[in-house]
């Protein structure tokens, strides 16, 4: 038995149990502080005007009439930028206020700051903007591979070209006996997190100004925020602000730069609340995506190529299009193994909103394209669609499409297997109106309704990839007070719902032996925790507090040893004192410490990953993989064109459970966003205007949508990660969208080729789009 498994059996709410979280009761009461909650007495409110033209030249603004509204403090443009007017996450060709130009609707032009926010409201009004209008880029295809269209950038459209080569798939056409081909498409959908973007910007007295903002990363906003402001990184202070949800959105800036600038001018501090409808043109969306697949087979249903063009619409500026262009082409084939491949990846700027990151991050859109196509596949083999993904799957020792090995656990099989031994649910009960597709709005009793069933499996990668030097920083100090032991965690990372702070109480509980254990505020005082995306931070920051948490026991055992003559070999932390291998108590720490705190500070790296080739996309690219399969069963109106989802089964494997209910809130949370691609979720674009920006019109499942779930969670420890864990959050968001649109399949017999599915896809078939 080891130390930590010594700790973990003695200490409550530990690694492996249901911890409960430190902010539950506050959130679920409305007690909880959010960004949006932030106050100071002398605070001045700011507001943004934004353009309402997809695209246009800017001739002039004249702000001189805002200037003149009583209560007004400041009314900024690019002009008054202090420093860098660019920033972005991974090019720097974004403004902090458009210059000469607009490339999509909402693009931040001019700022104001006032005494009251309906000032504020009132002066922006009055600003002036002489725009000359002109035709917006929208088409994303011809943006890709049609070198006349115009640009959106002068340096071109097209923001990464990733092809994946693998074989001879021009040979293997000639020997494929099956071959099914699709063209897909997925809409723009939205992370619509409940809270709003806010913060508070207060100006300090060396020139700097500290920033209470609700952000996914700490230290790369503080990266993108300082030169923009002029100022080194050390004068502009990031703390985390409560977070309402993020799913993406909140990699990219928002309104950092313009409290802070806007703050630095009036020398008061800056408050800025978007509204819902601001929300939806503040932040970043998931790429809609167009995919063009081919499958060949033999006639048994075994893969002998693939064949396909995936072309992701970044909108105007380049957020994380590149990186997720490459999620997609290196996960394009799916979890299968395929001799032959040839993907063509392309993501690439036009006029329409700008895309980023989003829960799934670019494998959600190949997942529903491959998944549909082996459902196609198993539908000319004559085979069960389970069966055909068994046939093809991948194990531990499969070789993927980009030559990288696999190199840890991928129980696919059994995860396929287990999803489809659940039970089925039992026929609706046609007596409660509740059990039928359009509920109690009397749509239906049970006239035309037919039930379908229909499964997803993908393939998501953890953390960050393609030669990114990805870590985490812990601080940890273990003090005795009161003759108690104490622990403090310090890390940057971000809480945005997923449970983080609550993880790192449970490490260090297990690892230093204690009950006693604060959690800080996340900020920049301490070094980069990373981004709170990619399922990324129960691996890197769980390492790095493991790893700095064991640097503190080795320091105690250490001190043992030389101040009290206690060997160390075998000897644990636990309940304020120094355990024997044996059981015996050694000393307090009491004793060991004398007063003393012991802190250490440690960065935790995961193993090295390398770029995918530019011409042939081979590379060991990926850190984890992780797989999650579902199966979908619905009852489906079809002369309506209602869908009722009567039960989702999840089955994924997690490599370790660190915290059970959290895990399942993941796994819930996850499926919910999935279904909602699937069925409902779409923020429509047409001539790059938003024409649903609000919850009334934008929507998303609510508990009445989502159905009872079966769950089982597989151990399966990955040899190379923290415990053993594998990422969570993400994978169910992959495999619920094709399980649902393919039982929805099943039901109607359409060939669905677009998400999310809408009544009229049902009722009339011919205006689906691509079939």
């Amino acid at each position: 038995m080891t130390s930590t498994e010594t700790s973990r059996e003695t200490v409550p709410h530990g690694v492996g149990d249901s911890a409960p979280r430190p902010d539950g009761v506050l959130k679920v009461t409305g007690e909880f502080a959010y960004s949006s909650d932030l106050w100071m007495d002398d605070m001045v409110w700011g507001v943004t005007l934004r353009s309402p033209h997809p695209r246009a030249r800017i001739r002039g603004i004249d702000v001189s009439e805002a200037l003149k509204v009583p209560g007004v403090h400041a009314v900024l443009t690019h002009e008054d930028v202090p420093g860098d007017k660019f920033y972005g996450l991974e090019h720097h060709d974004q403004p902090v206020l458009a210059i000469d130009q607009v490339r999509y609707q909402g693009e931040p032009v001019a700022l104001v700051a006032a005494d009251h926010p309906e000032t504020a409201r009132r002066a922006r009004d009055r600003i002036r903007v002489d725009y000359e209008v002109a035709e917006p880029l929208t088409d994303a295809r011809r943006a890709a591979l049609d070198p006349s269209y115009p640009k959106v950038h002068q340096s071109g459209n097209v923001v990464r070209h990733q092809p994946i080569r693998v074989g001879d798939v021009e040979r293997a056409k000639e020997l494929a006996e099956v071959v099914v081909r699709g063209e897909y498409e997925v809409g723009m959908q939205d992370q619509a997190f409940l809270g709003p973007e806010s913060g508070l910007a207060v100006p300090a007295e060396d020139g700097g100004v500290d920033l209470y903002i609700a952000t996914q990363w700490l230290h790369v906003d503080q990266d993108q925020i300082a030169p923009c402001l002029g100022l080194p990184a050390d004068k502009v202070r990031l703390t985390l602000a409560g977070v309402g949800g993020a799913f993406g959105a909140r990699e990219d800036l928002s309104m950092q730069i313009h409290a802070c600038m806007l703050a630095l001018r009036t020398g008061r501090p800056v408050k800025i609340v978007y509204g819902r409808e601001e929300s939806f043109f503040g932040h970043v969306h998931r790429h809609p995506a167009t995919l063009r697949y081919e499958h060949g087979a033999t006639r048994d249903g075994r893969l002998v190529y693939v064949e396909a063009e995936i072309i992701l619409d970044g909108g105007a500026y380049a957020s994380t299009t590149s990186a997720v262009t490459g999620n997609a082409a290196s996960l394009g084939i799916g979890p299968y193994e395929v001799p032959n491949v040839r993907i063509d990846a392309y993501g690439v700027y036009t006029n329409n909103p700008p895309c980023g990151a989003m829960r799934g991050f670019g494998a959600v859109q190949a997942c529903f394209a491959y998944e549909s196509q082996m459902d196609r596949l198993a539908a000319a083999c004559g085979l069960d669609p389970v069966e055909v993904r068994i046939r093809n799957a991948i194990g531990e020792g499969s070789r993927l499409a980009t030559g990288q090995v696999v190199d840890m656990p991928a129980p696919l099989t059994e995860l396929l297997e287990r999803v489809r031994a659940f039970p089925p649910p039992p026929p609706a009960d046609t007596s409660d109106l509740r059990n039928l597709p359009g509920g109690v709005s009397n749509t239906t009793h049970g006239e035309g309704v037919r039930r379908g069933v229909g499964y997803g499996i993908g393939i998501k990668n953890i953390c960050y990839s393609e030669g990114f030097d990805d870590y985490s920083t812990a601080r940890v100090r273990l003090e005795v007070v009161g003759g108690e032991p104490a622990v403090l965690v310090h890390t940057a990372a971000a809480e945005v719902g997923q449970g983080l702070v609550t993880l790192q109480a449970q490490i260090a509980r297990t690892e230093l032996g204690v009950t006693q254990v604060t959690v800080a505020p996340a900020d920049t005082n301490v070094g980069s925790a990373g981004s709170s995306s990619a399922s990324r931070q129960s691996y890197m920051t769980g390492g790095a507090v493991k790893t700095a948490c064991e640097a503190v026991r080795e320091r105690v055992l250490k001190l043992a040893e030389e101040r009290l003559g206690i060997p160390a070999a075998g000897a644990v932390l636990r309940d304020g004192r120094i355990v024997a291998a044996d059981g015996g108590t050694l000393a307090s720490l009491a004793d060991v410490l004398d007063g003393e705190a012991v802190e250490e500070t440690r960065e935790f790296h995961h193993r090295r990953t390398t770029p995918l080739d530019p011409l042939t996309g081979q590379g060991n690219s990926h850190v984890q993989f992780a797989f999650c399969v579902h199966r979908a069963v619905v009852d489906v109106d079809v002369e309506l064109g209602l869908v009722k989802v009567v039960e989702l089964a999840a089955v994924q494997d997690v490599g370790k459970i660190l915290n059970p209910v959290a895990l399942e809130g993941q796994i819930h949370g996850g499926t919910a966003q999935g279904l909602g691609l699937a069925l409902m979720e779409e923020i429509q674009v047409e001539g790059g205007r938003i024409r649903n920006p609000s919850f009334t019109d934008y929507l998303i499942p609510t508990i009445l949508d989502m159905p009872p779930m079966r769950m089982q969670i597989l151990e399966h420890a990955d040899p190379h990660s923290p415990y053993g864990l594998r990422g969570a959050g993400e994978p169910p968001t992959l495999s619920s969208t094709p399980a649902v649109v393919a039982a929805v399949r099943d039901a109607t017999g359409l060939p669905l080729s677009r998400v999310p599915v809408r009544p009229e896809h049902i009722t009339m078939p011919r205006s689906t789009g691509p079939a």
